[in-house]
């Protein structure tokens, strides 16, 4: 059993409205996602393209509803932008999410990634860096985690599906390559399964390092039939290949297991983008919710 003073649950509201395909969710609020989530029995969140652009509106509304950010996404494109624009970018993103109360970042360098592109099959055009380019994200990674370092929080690398940080032997560059006390890596066990790594490899050689966890679950069924059809990562999500913890294929109790050996400390957040047409938001965060408490006493 997991120790709930140590560790929180929070959800991610791409299961209400889907930021890289807009019409996925195009009527659900951000009222309706982040009052849902409170009901579902979710401490925390992170941040959708619906949610109020005013840090206090955000705070105030969040705050009446039990919830805090502990975390949002970051496009990092230091291989896309000029080096010194990406890093101001970042620096405004930390301190808007401390002034939110959130201490993670999760970054994913999006400069040259194919996650959005719906003319590019997701397992077989993903980029991959020559040496220029991780020189300059390491460079970048290590400026980005000290800015956040000086806020008191943690910059996390999320292994990400479509981009040049994906496979096991590219996530075990970034974590050599990169200063230990600066980078700490975001674990997602979603993009794990998909990108064909083992889940408890990476958990077990980086679980020092793991500052945020994403528990995503596959259908592997689903899966099977992205590869076949050579399918792009947004089609594969309309295709329902990601869903919660519990409702699909992968093993969890291992992953329990371990975080609870390495006394982790800090967020586990649900994540499932899926067509909430077909998986009602709040049904499937209750579904997880129960399937966490049950495993984990939390």
């Amino acid at each position: 059993m997991m120790n709930p003073e140590k560790i929180k649950l929070g959800m991610a509201p791409i299961g209400w409205t889907n930021d890289d395909m807009p019409d996925l969710g195009a009527e659900n609020t951000f009222e309706q996602c982040v009052s849902e989530m409170a009901l579902a029995g979710y401490a925390g969140c992170e941040i959708g393209n619906k949610y109020p652009q005013d840090r206090a509106v955000l705070k105030h509304a969040l705050d009446v509803r039990g919830l805090t950010v502990c975390n949002a996404w970051f496009s990092s494109l230091l291989l896309s932008r000029p080096y010194e624009e990406a890093i101001d970018a970042f620096r405004a993103h930390a301190e808007k999410l401390r002034f939110l109360g959130a201490r993670i970042i999760g970054v994913s360098e999006q400069g040259n990634s194919i996650q959005g592109k719906l003319d590019r099959a997701i397992l077989g055009d993903k980029p991959v860096y020559n040496e220029e380019q991780w020189r300059l994200i390491v460079r970048g990674f290590n400026e980005m985690g000290r800015i956040a370092r000086d806020l008191g929080m943690f910059m996390t690398v999320h292994h990400h599906i479509g981009t040049g940080v994906q496979t096991e032997a590219e996530i075990d560059r970034l974590m050599a390559s990169t200063d230990p006390e600066r980078v700490w890596l975001l674990y997602d066990t979603g993009h794990l399964a998909f990108a064909g790594v083992d889940l408890m490899t990476i958990l077990n050689r980086y679980g020092s390092r793991i500052k945020h966890v994403h528990l995503k679950d596959l259908r592997r069924r689903v899966f099977q039939r992205v590869a076949a059809e050579k399918m792009s990562f947004l089609d594969a999500v309309r295709a329902g290949v990601f869903t919660v913890p519990g409702d699909g294929d992968l093993d969890f109790a291992p992953v329990f297991a371990a975080l609870n050996q390495f006394d982790y400390q800090g967020w586990m957040v649900v994540e499932a983008e899926q067509d909430p047409a077909k998986a009602n938001p709040f049904e499937y965060a209750q579904m997880a919710r129960a399937y966490i408490r049950q495993n984990t006493g939390l």
